[in-house]
């Protein structure tokens, strides 16, 4: 049997991986909804480890996910319907179907923010260091989540034959890059198209930034600085990433990805304020 994933130059080949990952009652669960519920499950733990050590309650933080989780999975289908919505003009009830995917992460975030805001203006407790608190839980989660991407065969880049080079099987993929189809790989008769794994760069990326951020925290010198890192690392790496990627969201009539746009602003958001926020501090 063919390998359906391989990264060839690793030596790695995956025979057969089913995006379904059980039934109940006939029902599928899928490995892409049980990853990011893992990430989910993850990111809590870190959230009310670190409440403890900073002397919060970690009862906040149960508490509030429900409030971000429901704001962040609307957040992220309005972003990409918005950006895509020549495919749902004309079917706005294709809008509710989020089985058939169409999150993005951008716009989870934004959402999750907003709840953050309300949440804490209701609570009467501090936004920023709610913010603190979550932002190494958000991006281990976004770690784990987009292993999804891998287990569903999206979110990959064009053409590539470096290292990390990942081959997936023509027939399982849907509107291919004339760029990748110009490379396509037959090995014993099986059409491959070889591409950029940016779902593992992107993962990968989040790993590292999660830990800078860990080790960040014993040097913070002003609420909202852990969370502007966590904007900074994070956009830094998606504009990177997102430049190799063949499924981009563009600004309607350019060929400018929004994802690029919003890593460029939240640089610059976050150094703005952390250089004047310190300013202000010490003056």
């Amino acid at each position: 049997m063919p390998p359906e994933i391989w990264f060839p130059h690793l030596g790695i080949e995956i025979k057969k991986i089913n995006p379904v990952a059980f039934h109940i009652f006939k029902i599928p669960v899928y490995w892409y909804g049980i990853l990011i519920g893992l990430g989910v499950l993850v990111g809590l733990k870190v959230a009310t480890k670190e409440a403890k050590r900073t002397g919060q309650d970690p009862e906040i933080y149960m508490d509030f996910l429900l409030y971000a989780l429901i704001a962040a999975i609307i957040g992220a289908r309005l972003y990409y319907v918005a950006f895509s919505w020549d495919e749902y003009k004309d079917n706005l009830l294709k809008i509710f179907a989020t089985r058939e995917g169409g999150l993005a992460i951008y716009g989870g975030v934004i959402g999750a923010v907003i709840a953050a805001f309300f949440y804490t203006r209701a609570k009467k407790i501090d936004f920023w260091i709610l913010a603190d608190t979550c932002a190494p839980s958000l991006i281990i989660g976004q770690a784990i989540g987009r292993w999804g991407n891998f287990v569903n065969q999206e979110a990959f880049g064009g053409y590539t034959d470096s290292l990390f080079a990942m081959r997936l099987m023509k027939n399982n993929i849907y509107d291919v890059p004339q760029e990748v189809l110009d490379n396509i790989k037959i090995i014993n008769g099986i059409e491959y198209i070889q591409v950029h794994p940016t779902f593992l760069y992107e993962s990968m990326w989040n790993l590292m930034i999660f830990i800078i951020l860990i080790q960040c925290r014993k040097y913070k010198k002003i609420n909202g600085e852990i969370f502007m890192l966590y904007l900074l690392g994070y956009a830094l790496g998606r504009i990177w990433i997102e430049g190799l990627r063949t499924d981009q969201l563009l600004i309607p009539h350019t060929s400018i990805p929004i994802s690029q746009v919003i890593a460029g602003i939240s640089i610059f958001f976050a150094l703005f304020f952390i250089y004047f926020r310190r300013k202000k501090n010490y003056s």
